[in-house]
């Protein structure tokens, strides 16, 4: 992949583009938590015409403290990918976007629906959509932050012995190796920020205008993952072009697990 660095209000992100064919068809890919533009490799290579993915706001091997805690909004990321965007004058885009990447997808999509073609949310939820809920996640969050801030290594070991993961445990060792190297390889301090600013709990409720999403929305979930695929029902029947895809044998992090599964719908559903 060609590799750029492209700098939005004092922030460099690294930006990762290639054509795999001569297809019109415009790919931009957002990670989740703790994630990289790594959790795409198993099917960047597979998508039709163009793909860029890029490490969000403070994460990544080589990313930066970020001085301002307040980027992590989800409105400022937002300005952030719009940007970006310009300077490769994409638009017409199919819009791929995975847990945390995909609430962010989301937002971008309200906010920029000018610029989709489709998108496709991979796990990932419209928010929460009562006050209570919030307010108990912030807590639960908060609580988080404060192991993230004094002990690291430990929260990471935590935070892949949620139920959400357990499925993870079937992916060969190298695998779930990879994956715990890349979330210890984060900055905590940025890893704080973003669960604060950008959590769920802080996160706009979208359930109430998601019957405004007029553009093709694909949800992919994984067959093992209860949680997301009530999610994704009640998501549904509220969006307009809104379609279901169930990924057999998978949990919560389809691509890694089921990456050719995964590119199969990719493939049948856009254009």
């Amino acid at each position: 992949m060609n590799r750029k660095i492209v700098t939005v209000a004092g922030y460099s992100y690294h930006v990762f583009h290639q054509i795999n064919d001569e297809t019109a068809t415009k790919w931009v890919l957002l990670h989740g938590f703790m994630g990289t533009h790594h959790d795409f490799d198993a099917i960047i290579n597979e998508l039709p015409g163009e793909v860029m993915t890029f490490d969000l706001l403070g994460f990544g091997e080589k990313a930066n403290i970020v001085d301002d805690p307040k980027r992590f909004e989800m409105a400022a990321q937002i300005a952030d990918i719009q940007l970006i965007l310009k300077t490769y004058n994409w638009s017409n885009i199919n819009l791929l976007g995975y847990s945390m990447g995909g609430r962010l997808a989301l937002g971008f999509a309200f906010s920029h629906n000018e610029l989709i073609n489709q998108l496709f949310l991979e796990s990932a939820s419209a928010g929460l959509n009562s006050a209570l809920n919030r307010k108990k996640r912030r807590a639960a969050d908060n609580e988080r932050i404060k192991q993230i801030l004094t002990d690291f290594h430990e929260f990471v070991l935590n935070w892949e012995k949620l139920p959400l993961f357990a499925t993870q445990k079937d992916l060969v060792a190298t695998q779930r190796q990879a994956i715990r190297a890349q979330r210890l390889a984060q900055q905590p301090q940025n890893v704080a920020n973003s669960l604060k600013h950008m959590g769920t709990g802080v996160q706009v409720n979208f359930w109430p205008k998601l019957t405004q999403l007029k553009k093709p929305t694909i949800l992919l979930v994984g067959e093992l993952d209860q949680k997301f695929n009530q999610i994704a029902d009640d998501m549904v029947r509220l969006l307009p072009s809104g379609q279901k895809h169930v990924i057999e044998n998978a949990g919560h992090n389809m691509h890694v697990e089921q990456p050719k599964q995964v590119i199969e719908v990719l493939k049948n559903v856009s254009y």
